[in-house]
């Protein structure tokens, strides 16, 4: 780049093409450009050369295995290189380069990720992460005493304490779902939310996929449900979106909040949130803004002073992403998983809390091992084989969650399979 101001221009035109491919070598050195072409596509998920060099395109440490890519995953190197040159551009003349020059570049950006999201970019804004975006909607939505809200004890915590805090507030009535996990039953996890609906209830609370256990919820089968009784539908899909291949509109929601920090592997602190078009004036934002009930989508982005360079550089994370394809990062990510477990479901007094089943469970996998606590089961991997796992105890889990991500490799999930076992046997 011969200039500040030609990098920015190509930047925007980066933002606005998935066509990357074409210049792969370049922006995600050690990948080869003839691996992204569209009809490459592996229904088994197991082509290791394939993600190996998808491997390169991270930084990822050589001396440990970071198996908890469910909480927050490492960003691509690229978006790593862009979002250290947007921090240094912007700390030369901050208010130029940031309000004058980036904050024009959001719209590229919110067209691609609409595109990705299947929607109208008209209906995304984007912000830091899925706790802003659900608590937007959570505290904006026009509830008052009396109505009732259905959700879960295992959705997030963040969610479930805003809604408490909308109970002790407003005197909202929250009616609690609980759940027996895993299930492979799609009727018996419908009927657990929608046997609790009545005539109060306003609206539904579905976390995709939990994040306790990677258990994924038929989101759709319940909004359905939901809507033929007049019900509207939020949806927690902090650890579904870039993990499973699906478009907003396929879960027939209302109201939809994401983080990019997980599998998209965009910049940490990035997130997006989705509303319908025509609800959009009823929402209030969460923070001020000079027409709250109108229906532009960009008054939830009245923030202030925020990190462009962070917005910026989510581009780079989603060209990767596309250049890989949904699809085929479903599968991997669904093989990964297996990979690991059904190698370890014989060991005695293993507990396993995720389904095998590539509609019930996707990336995230949860064990337990009897007469073993699971944050005991997570040191011991750490200390004895560098894994970093995280323990689960909420509810009925009492386990460790393993979630691998696109740069991790068999290699990687035999040194944890031999970990579990020698712990088991121990």
């Amino acid at each position: 780049m011969s200039s500040r101001r030609s990098f920015i221009r190509q930047s925007a035109a980066f933002l606005g093409s998935f066509a990357l491919h074409q210049q792969i070598g370049a922006a995600f050195p050690g990948i080869s450009s003839r691996e992204f072409q569209p009809s490459v596509h592996d229904a088994q998920g197991d082509d290791e050369e394939f993600w190996r060099q998808i491997r390169q395109a991270y930084a990822a440490s050589p001396n440990m295995i970071n198996l908890n890519n469910g909480g927050v995953s490492p960003t691509p190197r690229a978006t790593m290189d862009a979002l250290d040159y947007y921090n240094r551009m912007c700390s030369e003349a901050p208010s130029y380069y940031m309000w004058r020059i980036l904050d024009q570049n959001r719209e590229p950006l919110r067209e691609n990720l609409a595109q990705l999201a299947g929607v109208s970019a008209e209906e995304l804004a984007i912000n830091r992460n899925a706790t802003e975006a659900l608590n937007t909607i959570v505290f904006g939505l026009p509830l008052k005493s009396g109505d009732e809200v259905v959700l879960s004890k295992y959705d997030y915590p963040n969610m479930m304490n805003a809604w408490k805090q909308r109970e002790k507030r407003d005197g909202i009535k929250l009616v609690w779902v609980d759940l027996d996990l895993p299930s492979e039953d799609a009727d018996y996890l419908a009927n657990a939310y929608t046997s609790k609906f009545t005539s109060r209830t306003r609206l539904v609370h579905i976390t995709h996929v939990i994040n306790w256990n990677g258990q994924i919820l038929p989101a759709r089968a319940i909004a359905d449900k939901a809507h033929a009784q007049g019900i509207e539908v939020l949806v927690d899909a902090a650890h579904s979106f870039a993990l499973l291949d699906y478009k907003i509109p396929d879960l027939g929601a209302d109201y939809w909040g994401t983080s990019l920090h997980k599998f998209l592997c965009g910049p940490y602190g990035s997130g997006l949130m989705w509303i319908k078009k025509e609800k959009i004036p009823n929402i209030w934002p969460l923070l001020s803004n000079d027409k709250p009930d109108g229906g532009d989508i960009r008054k939830f982005e009245t923030l202030g002073t925020r990190s462009f360079p962070i917005e910026m550089a989510i581009g780079y994370s989603l060209d990767l992403h596309n250049l890989i394809g949904s699809r085929r990062k479903q599968e991997r990510l669904h093989f990964l998983k297996n990979y690991w477990m059904e190698q370890v479901r014989d060991v005695k007094g293993i507990k396993l809390y995720t389904s095998l089943h590539p509609k019930w469970g996707c990336a995230i996998g949860v064990f337990g091992l009897e007469g073993q606590k699971a944050g005991d089961i997570s040191s011991k991997l750490f200390e004895k084989h560098k894994i970093h796992t995280v323990p689960i105890e909420w509810e009925k889990i009492n386990g460790v969650r393993v979630t691998p991500n696109v740069y991790t490799n068999k290699e990687d999930l035999d040194k944890l399979v031999r970990g579990i076992r020698g712990l088991a046997a121990g």
